[in-house]
């Protein structure tokens, strides 16, 4: 088993962060051709072509497992510095965490107020849908996600956090206009829909199961990639859509909104995916998500 060498893979990092061979040069204040000698070098090593010469450049899938060893890497790095008290004074631990729109929208924040102040912890996170969430995790982007995806990203963890639950809503206009006196199945295939961009299809394979897995929603649509515009675009009629039910729930007893299909919500399992790595952040991050997810979501 081959040994990698630590300037190599870091300078693999650095192409992919930076770009271009040029740009990476500069942040590591080398020559540009002792980045390209490096990262030749590191391919001669593990056999495989690690990066796909583009503009800007990107890791091809076995770069991709390197880029992630380069920032787990990084990270231990800093948590070692830390507890050596080798950072500088009232530098904060950066945890970085890919979640999607509606947990942020709902409960997940509350998971961060859980946490002690001291040591200091700098969130960065990253939004996306829950079911590309992993995607980032597994390009070393984030240490952690919550996901809809059981399955295990190499080199992370999983727990189930519980299950949040969508009701199909809409203004009780919009319900008079597209779906009073139709079949449900036949009215929302037409009916103007709400989606939260043009990878959501949430929607669709709603209608999808009303109708034997055929079709899908209408072809009008209104893009609205806010977790809180959402619901209010559906509540003002623009069209319906798929609300999580702790934000559905106040509308609907306020008359705002009425429930299309009593009895057949939707619910979606959320996991939570990060790096196996002894970072007391990133665990105590883990406990306060774990614990909060408890509180509000179903089991």
């Amino acid at each position: 088993m081959p040994d990698l060498p630590l300037d190599q893979v870091r300078t693999l990092l650095a192409v992919v962060d930076e770009g271009t061979f040029d740009a990476a040069a500069a942040a590591l204040h080398v020559t540009p051709s002792a980045v390209s000698q490096r990262v030749k070098a590191l391919e001669q090593r593990t056999g495989r072509v690690l990066l796909m010469r583009t503009k800007p450049v990107r890791p091809t899938e076995s770069g991709e497992v390197l880029v992630r060893l380069a920032r787990q890497m990084a990270r231990l790095e800093r948590d070692a510095f830390a507890e050596l008290g080798l950072t500088s004074d009232g530098e904060p631990t950066r945890v970085s965490i890919a979640v999607n729109a509606d947990s942020l929208a709902t409960w997940f924040l509350g998971a961060l107020t859980r946490l002690p102040r001291e040591p200091a912890l700098a969130f960065e996170l990253r939004r996306e849908d829950e079911a590309h969430t992993a995607t980032l995790l597994r390009e070393g982007l984030v240490m952690a996600a919550v996901t809809s995806s059981p399955d295990v990203v190499p080199g992370c963890s999983v727990r189930a956090l519980g299950r949040i639950r969508y009701v199909p809503v809409a203004a009780p206009g919009f319900a008079e206009r597209y779906v009073s006196g139709r079949e449900l199945r036949d009215a929302l295939a037409v009916a103007p829909v709400v989606v939260f961009d043009r990878r959501d299809d949430f929607q669709d394979d709603f209608v999808r199961r009303l109708r034997d897995g055929r079709g899908g929603a209408g072809p009008l649509r209104h893009h609205v990639p806010t977790s809180e515009g959402f619901a209010a675009s559906v509540a003002a009629g623009l069209g319906w859509g798929m609300v999580p039910e702790v934000q559905a729930g106040p509308l609907l007893r306020a008359g705002r909104l009425v429930d299309l299909a009593p009895g057949r919500s939707v619910d979606v399992t959320l996991y939570w995916q990060q790096w196996k790595l002894d970072s007391p952040a990133l665990a105590a991050v883990a406990d306060a998500v774990a614990a909060t997810a408890a509180d509000s979501l179903r089991s």
